[in-house]
């Protein structure tokens, strides 16, 4: 007889809890158990996914041999840990770590199995954008971090309990686990527990949505061929094969994947006018070929089996796999003597294109988490030198404009019935940059009133959206990312506008520059900008470049590069301080060390062969080029800040 449910779970060592007193205390402390469970499961299982599996590894955590539990087994922060619920805590946890790829063989065996939910979507509700970061973050972390940075800032343990608990768990450097949580999410532990116990991670309060309804269809009709033709199958494949060979990988997720063009997802035209989810979602389909069965056909036997006849393509991070269930629609028509078919399936968007007497293409990019912006538009066809774009229903106006020429007006930009642009200039991806093309597009108003935004292409189906931090105010709140729209925001990136080549083919999916320091100069030379440049990837990773631009920069050039930090949260929500230096000549000729930190840096010291000390969020002190100096930083905070290199 199998084993049941419960017996897959880690038993953690020392006494078990009695039947009837652990399933009491499961029952009473089940929302914040499944909560926990959620959090740790790995992304790549999806938020429906995740939802079961919450429910799953929860629901088979009561002990299978019962007996009595002694007090004081437990690590515990707070009075109302009891220690049977810190026991059940230790089984979810183990069960919820042993989803992360690359877990122990013992481990993986411990997965429970899942509660069934056929014909349904189940999905937390959608929190805000802090929430968004922070998932986006979490995403990027192994397990165990998630775990670790879970008990420290939603459940409230102690650094010593906590790790204490993970190893408990079966993990295996707890204090590894607990350096590296440390890193995520803000700083302030307080905001850290609220964003962690918002709608967005509540995986008891879900949506419901229907997944397949003209699938489901189909297999209600064929439903008895289709049996037959299983046990043909079945016993052609007993006669020709081994039974205990392993099936080859991607078959099954292949033969299960939607081929038939009746069963793609179709929104209603004017769905985006009437839903508060603004994303690709409510796309619809659009196109003078989206009738035509066969092309759709192809392209979704292309994905769900590539055959030597198709090329593909991914976006770094993306998977290449077929869709789990019927894909969306979102255009299907010929651009420039180009049959091209675009597809998404709630997390990728596809691109098929065929030419008479070509091979087929097959393009993937993420596009989990779109929005107004990252989800307005998407390259349909690229020349050498030329693109066209699909933009969303919800764009009312559309302009081109050059990003090095910040005084020239945008110019109006042609879109057809079909939504389809006119061909754009590309930017310059190598050789002399001298023009950066960019789209400045403007939402309708049944969106948000005057929302306009810039986008540019880097070679992805999805434009990079362009965003501008102003220097910090006299106000007490920190300063939010806005449109790059302005005519500051518009100077900032005429200066850095060329080094966006750097981050082409590497899945950006935005780009801000944050101005975090004003300075003026010694000598009465003027005021400097101290600038970071943020671009934050579709899969969670970011990139941070930190410049110094006295004000005698030329336009199109980007001052002097301090530090380029790469896998970083630096000048992201999530880590907001920072400290740079560099070493600058006065018009006289004499050289100076200048530092600028954050708003929330009070005060900069150097040591070294350098010694000055500076209250406030700038400093400049006479010194040679080759004395040695280090710096940091107090903050408002209480924290001590190092500079960036």
């Amino acid at each position: 007889m199998p084993a049941p449910q419960r017996e897959r779970h880690p038993r953690p060592a020392g006494p078990v809890p009695g039947l009837g007193q652990a399933e009491a205390t499961l029952v009473e402390h089940y929302p914040r158990l499944v909560r926990l469970a959620y959090l740790i499961l790995p992304p790549r299982l999806g938020r429906h996914g995740r939802v079961l599996a919450a429910h799953g590894v929860v629901q088979g955590a009561l002990p299978a041999r019962p007996g009595p539990i002694k007090p004081g087994r437990v690590p515990a922060q707070h009075g109302d840990r009891a220690p049977v619920l810190g026991w059940i805590l230790r089984r979810v946890i183990g069960a919820a770590l042993s989803y992360e790829p690359g877990a122990a063989r013992w481990r993986r065996a411990l997965r429970p199995a899942l509660p069934a939910v056929w014909g349904l979507r189940l999905t937390p509700r959608i929190g805000g954008a802090d929430e968004l970061a922070l998932e986006q973050q979490l995403a990027t972390v192994p397990a165990e971090v998630r775990a670790a940075f879970v008990l420290r800032h939603l459940e409230g343990y102690a650094p010593d309990a906590a790790a204490e608990l993970l190893a408990a768990a079966g993990v295996r450097d707890p204090q590894d686990a607990l350096r590296a949580a440390e890193e995520l999410g803000p700083h302030d532990g307080t905001r850290a527990g609220a964003l962690l116990d918002s709608v967005e991670f509540d995986p008891c309060t879900v949506q419901a949505r229907p997944t397949d309804l003209l699938r489901r269809r189909h297999w209600r009709r064929w439903g008895a061929v289709a049996a037959l033709l299983v046990a043909l199958m079945l016993t052609v494949g007993q006669s020709g094969k081994d039974p205990a060979a392993p099936d080859p990988a991607g078959r099954s997720a292949a033969a299960a994947a939607p081929t038939d063009p009746a069963s793609l997802v179709r929104a209603p035209a004017a769905a985006w006018q009437s839903s508060s989810r603004i994303d690709f979602t409510v796309w619809p389909a659009r196109g003078s070929l989206t009738g035509d069965t066969a092309l759709l056909g192809r392209a979704l036997a292309a994905w769900a089996r590539p055959g030597p006849g198709v090329h593909v393509s991914a976006a770094p991070r993306t998977a290449t796999g077929p869709a789990s269930a019927a894909p969306q629609l979102l255009y299907a028509g010929r651009v420039d003597d180009t049959d091209i078919v675009l597809l998404y399936d709630g997390g990728r968007v596809v691109r098929y294109a065929e030419t008479a007497g070509g091979a087929a293409e097959l393009t993937l990019s993420r596009a989990d988490n779109s929005d107004v912006t990252t989800g307005a538009a998407l390259a349909l066809s690229r020349t050498a030198n030329r693109t066209r774009f699909l933009l969303a229903p919800w764009v009312a106006e559309s302009t081109t404009r050059d990003l090095l020429a910040p005084d020239t007006p945008a110019r109006p930009l042609h879109i057809g019935d079909d939504g389809v642009s006119d061909a754009v200039a590309r930017p310059g991806l190598s050789g002399p940059c001298s023009n950066w093309p960019a789209l400045q597009l403007r939402s309708s108003e049944r969106i948000a009133e005057k929302h306009a935004f810039l986008l540019t292409d880097l070679g992805a189906l999805s434009p990079v959206h362009l965003t501008y931090t102003p220097p910090p105010g006299s106000g007490a709140p920190a300063r939010q990312p806005r449109e790059a729209t302005s005519t500051a925001a518009l100077v900032s990136w005429a200066h850095t506008a060329c080094t966006l080549r750097s981050a082409a083919g590497s899945g950006v999916r935005a780009v801000n520059n944050w101005v975090f320091a004003e300075q003026q100069l010694p000598e009465g030379a003027g005021q400097a900008e101290w600038l970071c440049s943020r671009a934050d990837t579709w899969n969670g990773p970011g990139r941070a470049f930190v410049r110094f631009q006295p004000p005698a920069t030329p336009v199109r050039e980007p001052g002097t590069l301090i530090a380029d930090a790469r896998d970083s949260s630096y000048c992201s929500r999530f880590n907001q301080h920072i400290l740079a230096d560099t070493r600058w000549n006065a018009p006289s000729g004499t050289p100076y060390l200048l530092a600028a930190g954050s708003r929330a840096v009070t005060r900069i010291t150097v040591t070294g062969q350098v010694r000055a000390d500076a209250t406030g969020t700038t400093l400049a002190v006479k010194a040679a080029r080759n004395q040695s100096a280090q710096l940091s930083a107090a903050l408002s905070t209480g924290r001590t800040l190092g500079a960036v290199h």
